[in-house]
């Protein structure tokens, strides 16, 4: 008889440059389940309020254009995408533009924002349970979920949740490559002037800095990229062995 595949989802958090986003694709490959990149949900939400001329300081103003965004999260992890809708329907993609240096330099403005967390915590639920519920043909349902509160508020239930980190020097030279294409002295104080502030900034309003209860940390410090996908593959092989019904 046929097996019924439970669905599954893996909560991801880290810090900045600690490689949960591309980590993360990697292993919703491997389950063949969709991947999740809230962050770049808060990036899509900061572009349109740049381009709407949104006080950022005004965090009334911010919510309120925050709530009247609609977006499109594309959960393949071979090709991840995220666009703005407009009112009559029509798409801009903005995969490569979110992770522009304006928009990296005021995502964590708009991110702080409590009413604008509560709602994009609200859609990426309904985004997981979707990818549960209805998965492509031929996947396995469930999701692996990266950001920042992954693990203590959008997904506290997760099958498996992980805390991704690594040293901060580490996680610098990593951000600095992927970036500046360098981890020259230079680009490493680039880097840690852009990623140090943002993530303290962050650090105000989610804790992705140590693992709360029940969630597994993760150093990837002496682990090259392989090597992590492994074993955070190997955390979810533990944490959620494979069930079945006959």
């Amino acid at each position: 008889m046929s097996v019924v595949t439970a669905p599954i989802v893996v909560a991801v958090d880290g810090p900045s440059g600690s490689g949960k986003s591309s980590v993360s694709r990697a292993v919703a490959a491997a389950l063949g389940v969709a991947f999740l990149d809230t962050g770049a949900m808060y990036r899509a939400v900061t572009w349109s309020a740049l381009q709407h001329g949104t006080d950022l300081q005004d965090p009334a103003a911010v919510a309120a254009h925050v709530r009247s965004v609609a977006l499109r999260v594309g959960t393949d992890p071979a090709a991840p995408t995220v666009a703005v809708v407009a009112a009559d329907g029509t798409e801009t993609d903005l995969t490569e533009a979110v992770r522009s240096a304006g928009v990296t330099a005021r995502v964590s403005a708009v991110a702080s924002v409590p009413a604008v967390r509560a709602d994009l915590v609200l859609r990426q639920r309904a985004i997981i349970e979707s990818a549960c519920a209805a998965p492509a043909p031929g996947d396995r349902p469930g999701v692996v979920a990266e950001g920042r509160d992954i693990t203590t508020v959008v997904a506290p239930e997760a099958d498996v949740r992980v805390l991704l980190t690594a040293d901060e020097a580490v996680r610098l030279a990593r951000r600095a490559q992927q970036d500046l294409g360098s981890d020259d002295a230079a680009a490493l104080e680039a880097t840690r002037r852009a990623v140090v502030e943002r993530d303290r900034v962050d650090a105000r309003t989610t804790a992705f800095t140590s693992a709360a209860d029940g969630v597994v940390t993760l150093d990837s410090t002496h682990l090259d990229f392989d090597g992590t996908v492994a074993a955070l593959l190997d955390v979810v092989a533990a944490a959620r062995p494979a069930r079945g019904q006959r």
